[in-house]
């Protein structure tokens, strides 16, 4: 087993029709007024970015996001993930009742050298971290849904 190597799975019931949810998520520069965790991003050009995290525990994680796939119609955002983490993460927006499911898929493998050597006792650690972080994400994104 490959104790850096991460896949994770979040799904964010939503109030909001798919087309709102669909408008805030593909604009990640705005990601840090309704996501605490998301500190900081720095669009470099159209399609990617410098993105700094820092949930729960007391550490920051940095990486670019390159865009790799958007599309509107299917609902789908995919981004190529390089820096203290290596991979890939998707959103997947669609209808839900009179609501969204805005599913959230990611797989890493970690690239921080502190937390490679904290890899094997850090890893459920590192997974409730995650957790917090996407759990936050949603009720930030739920608020900022409905004032806009």
């Amino acid at each position: 087993m490959d104790w850096n190597h991460y896949r994770f799975l979040s799904l964010w019931s939503l109030p909001a029709p798919p087309a709102a949810v669909y408008a805030v998520l593909e604009r990640p520069e705005d990601y840090p007024r309704w996501w605490p965790q998301v500190r900081a991003v720095t669009l470099l050009d159209a399609g990617t970015g410098v993105v700094t995290i820092r949930s729960v525990l007391p550490y920051d994680m940095t990486f670019t996001a390159r865009q790799t796939c958007r599309d509107p119609d299917a609902g789908v955002l995919r981004i190529a993930l390089s820096g203290d983490i290596d991979g890939w993460a998707r959103w997947t927006v669609t209808a839900d009742g009179t609501g969204t499911l805005a599913r959230y898929d990611q797989v890493v493998d970690v690239r921080k050298p502190l937390l490679r050597r904290l890899a094997v006792p850090g890893r459920p650690v590192f997974r409730a971290n995650h957790r917090l972080m996407m759990r936050a994400g949603r009720r930030g994104l739920i608020r900022y849904l409905e004032a806009v």
